[in-house]
């Protein structure tokens, strides 16, 4: 009975880790979540799910070292982020992006993920800080001048 109970539960526990996925919503999470501890190290984890990302290290270590620039006396305090939109293409390939709340300003970190075959992992990732303009140059476009009678 002990036996059976045991191998029943080994069963049950590699089924679900085989099945469980990390989803891009899951990535992000984690992302942020060391994000406070240390920039440099958050991205290097996320990129770390990326089996491809070894041909790219040079890249990597220069976002690194970008992201590490946003200290608390360049930027100040970090305080959360919000998600701004989600688009897919198909259901393979889908695209995040974030404002991060910091004093001094919003930052926006993209993400893209790609799934293959059966895994989810970071496609691409980058920082800007041009939320301003954009919202300025959206705002011209929806704008429409009274007509002229």
């Amino acid at each position: 009975m002990k036996k059976s109970f045991f191998f029943s539960l080994l069963f049950f526990l590699l089924a679900y880790n085989s099945f469980s996925q990390d989803t891009p919503e899951i990535l992000v999470a984690n992302f942020f979540k060391a994000y406070p501890q240390g920039p440099a190290k958050a991205v290097e984890k996320l990129y770390n799910t990326n089996p491809w990302v070894s041909r790219n290290m040079d890249a990597v270590e220069g976002l690194k070292n970008e992201i590490n620039k946003l200290t608390p006396e360049y930027v100040g305090k970090y305080y959360g982020y919000e998600l701004i939109v989600k688009r897919q293409i198909a259901s393979s390939f889908i695209l995040q992006s974030y404002l991060v709340r910091y004093d001094r300003q919003p930052l926006r970190f993209t993400f893209e993920f790609y799934k293959a075959n059966d895994k989810w992992f970071l496609y691409a990732f980058k920082f800007d800080a041009n939320l301003d303009d954009e919202l300025e140059e959206s705002a011209k476009l929806n704008y429409l001048p009274a007509s002229v009678n």
